[in-house]
This record gives structure tokens, sequence and C-alpha cells, in this order.
């Protein structure tokens, strides 16, 4: 890839926010590693942090990317501090940049390759075990985003005025709110 991918309007634009459960989703994730992942700082959302109870996280289409390379490398066995790392380096990056980087790992180190070039060096010197085209991710999430945005009921990047009532006392919480 030469980095210049066509990314729509909500991929630039990174005030649009997806809620936790979306992100998971998107991302192949489960809810708890996405909320110990959050705590622990390794992605954090872009959009809006937990403010405390109540409050939902949002995050971006880029935290989302990421959020899926951080659960390839752990699936391939690479350690969580190599991981954060990483990240640190793809956190620096415009999402268009993200879009041309291929990572490749030997299990311990995570290399960042830009051209075909560079993959084909490492491979050659023996440090590639498998590698993850941060494009094919970004392609992946598109869909999945897409189908999950087109669901009934509110849409995946807006965040309702108040939380659906789960229960009678939340149901009584929002009708004294609203009253």
């Amino acid at each position: 890839m030469d980095g210049s991918a066509e990314l729509g309007p909500a991929h630039a634009d990174d005030t649009v926010g997806y809620r936790g459960v979306t992100a998971c989703h998107a991302a192949g994730i489960s809810y708890r590693q996405l909320d110990y992942w959050a705590r622990t700082a390794l992605v954090v959302p872009s959009v809006r942090d937990a403010s405390g109870s109540g409050t939902q996280r949002l995050y971006s289409f880029r935290d989302i990317v990421v959020l899926k390379v951080v659960k390839r490398l752990l699936d391939a066995g690479v350690s969580l501090q190599n991981i954060r790392k990483a990240i640190d380096t793809l956190r620096s990056r415009g999402v268009s940049d993200l879009a041309g980087i291929t990572l490749i790992s030997d299990g311990t180190t995570v290399y960042e390759c830009r051209s075909p070039e560079e993959v084909v060096d490492l491979l050659q010197g023996g440090q590639g075990v498998f590698g993850i085209a941060i494009g094919g991710a970004f392609k992946e999430i598109e869909g999945t985003l897409s189908s999950l945005a087109a669901e009934p009921g509110e849409p995946a990047d807006v965040e309702p005025a108040t939380p659906p009532a789960t229960d009678e006392l939340a149901a009584r919480r929002a009708r004294r709110r609203a009253g």
C-alpha cells in the first residue's frame, strides 16, 4: 500500500464516536478487555473517556483500528509490554498514515514497515513470523461498522440524550429528570 488509502468522512473525523459495545464487536474483543485496556491506558478512547458512573466511553474509528491490532498481536503471542511500545508508535500517526503501515513480529519484537520492500527485507533477515496490514484492518472495521450502523434502533455513532432505562428504578430516575 502507498499510504494514500481513501477514507470516508467518519474516518477522518475523530469527533465521531462509537460506544464500547460497538467498538468491541468491530474489533473482535470482549468488553472486559476493552475496559481493562482503557483503564491501563493501552487504548484510551479519543472521542470521550468515561467520567464517572453513567457516562460511556466513545471510541473513534482510529481507536477501533488500534483495538483490532492489539487483539491480533495478543493472539499471536506478543507480550503486552511489546504491544504497548508498538501502540505508542501507532498513536503518533494520523489515520491516513496508519493505513500504509504493516506490522511484522517475530513474537517478541514488533517492527513497523511502510513499504513492500521493508517487509521483504525483514522477512529475508529472518525477523518476521506474522504480519498485520493495518489497511486490511481498516476494511474489516469499515464493513463491520457499516452493518452495525444499519441495525434498527439508535445509530452506533450517536450518544443518546438519556440512557435507556434497564429496570424500574432507572425508569423512575429518567422520568424524574425529564419531568
